[in-house]
């Protein structure tokens, strides 16, 4: 593992899967750390894709109680566009949109914001199904927790 600025870098590989939308849904991480890797899953009987997209950064970064350097890597636009373009607008309007409703998945992108202030991070966009073997990773193991989530109700 190589240590930058005191930190310890860490690479995080993070997609969301939701059989319906809404329906059931599931999320994955995984986590690289040097030559270790630790995989997260989880998911929800009723949700949507976005909310699941949200859920897998959330956990991946809450899985570290101090602060860490670590590169998030996402083929979710919605993720990647909000933590790196909308997230500072929509703290200014309270989370709130410009007609004064609150934005979709307003708590999630609170907590987001939150880890996101608390870790050292840059952010990486990646295209969904273009052969990068972990992003293929995580999206092999989303859908799977999105399958049992489906097998549950």
């Amino acid at each position: 593992m190589r240590i930058v600025n005191n930190f310890e870098e860490i690479e995080i590989y993070v997609d969301g899967s939701c059989l319906g939308n809404p329906g059931p849904g599931g999320w994955a991480a995984l986590i690289k750390m040097g030559n270790e890797e630790k995989i997260l899953t989880g998911g929800e009987l009723f949700t949507t894709n976005n909310q699941m997209e949200l859920q897998a950064v959330i956990s991946a970064l809450s899985y570290f109680k101090k602060p860490k350097k670590i590169k998030v890597y996402t083929d979710s636009e919605y993720v990647f566009k909000g933590v790196t373009q909308w997230l500072k607008i929509w703290e200014k309007r309270d989370f709130k949109t410009y007609e004064g409703k609150s934005i979709k998945n307003r708590e999630l992108w609170k907590i987001l914001k939150k880890l996101n202030n608390f870790h050292q991070i840059t952010w990486e966009k990646v295209s969904a199904h273009s052969k990068n073997l972990y992003n293929e990773k995580v999206d092999k193991l989303a859908k799977l927790s999105a399958k049992k989530w489906k097998e549950k109700s």
